[in-house]
């Protein structure tokens, strides 16, 4: 069974793609299949490719974010994603006021579950210019998920902290 991971940001162009990125980078170079995708809780960028700063930044170090578009959450995600982690945590309130009713997807934060219960949200580099310390904040953090994952050979991850 393939582990299948859904990252949250708000609009889905700068951390939840560079998580994407990264996730799929360090998982495919270690040979394990994991599904890993993105989304934004608003819709203002839906279609639009992650922010220009993100992808140069992510490029620099080798993540390809080129093919990456901006999408909304849908209600199927639920239960089409074993994990949805949420960048911050105002991302996870609104995940978990539209969790539908018996969704098999566990929600966190992506921080949280990565490296312990004393991290919190990703800084939003969009307005601060950050995207450096973002992009090594989450590759520290996506190094962790992935072998969080691996340790579970693709089974369903459990709970909080590496």
């Amino acid at each position: 069974m393939t582990a299948s991971v859904l990252f949250v940001c708000l609009g889905n162009i700068c951390r939840s793609p560079t998580a994407e990125a990264v996730c799929r980078t360090l998982a495919a170079r270690e040979g394990q299949e994991i599904l890993f995708d993105s989304a934004g809780t608003g819709d203002w960028h839906v279609g639009d490719p992650p922010d220009f700063r993100a992808r140069k930044t992510a490029g620099r170090q080798g993540y390809e974010m080129a093919t990456l578009r901006a999408r909304t959450v849908t209600s199927d995600d639920f239960d089409r994603f074993d994990l949805i982690l949420a960048m911050d945590s105002s991302n996870l309130q609104w995940l978990e006021r539209r969790r539908p009713s018996g969704s098999r997807a566990q929600l966190g934060l992506f921080l949280e579950f990565a490296l312990g219960p004393s991290h919190g949200d990703v800084p939003d580099p969009y307005y601060s210019g950050q995207f450096d310390a973002v992009l090594e904040l989450i590759e520290r953090a996506g190094a962790a998920i992935v072998a969080k994952l691996r340790k579970h050979d693709g089974r369903r991850a459990h709970g909080p902290g590496p």
